[in-house]
């Protein structure tokens, strides 16, 4: 089984939070954290990001703005 790299686990990030990994992805996930703590700050700051704006009254969002949000999200980029 590959190793996972950087750029891979950040395009799955989502689908980790979500829990909706195949069980093979998410072990190569799960062992790619376990060796790059880059990879680790950065799913802290996207679960922290995540709470914030889940922490905000979703009637005061409009769904233009909810459905920005979640593109931000899924489209998030590491620069490289």
């Amino acid at each position: 089984m590959p190793e996972m790299t950087c750029r891979e686990l950040v395009e799955l990030i989502t689908a980790y939070l979500d829990g909706t990994l195949d069980p093979d992805t998410e072990r190569r996930f799960t062992a790619h954290l376990a060796m790059c703590d880059g990879c680790v700050n950065y799913l802290e700051q996207i679960r922290q990001a995540v709470e914030a704006v889940g922490a905000l009254p979703v009637e005061r969002l409009s769904d233009e703005s909810r459905d920005g949000l979640m593109k931000m999200f899924r489209d998030w980029q590491v620069a490289t």
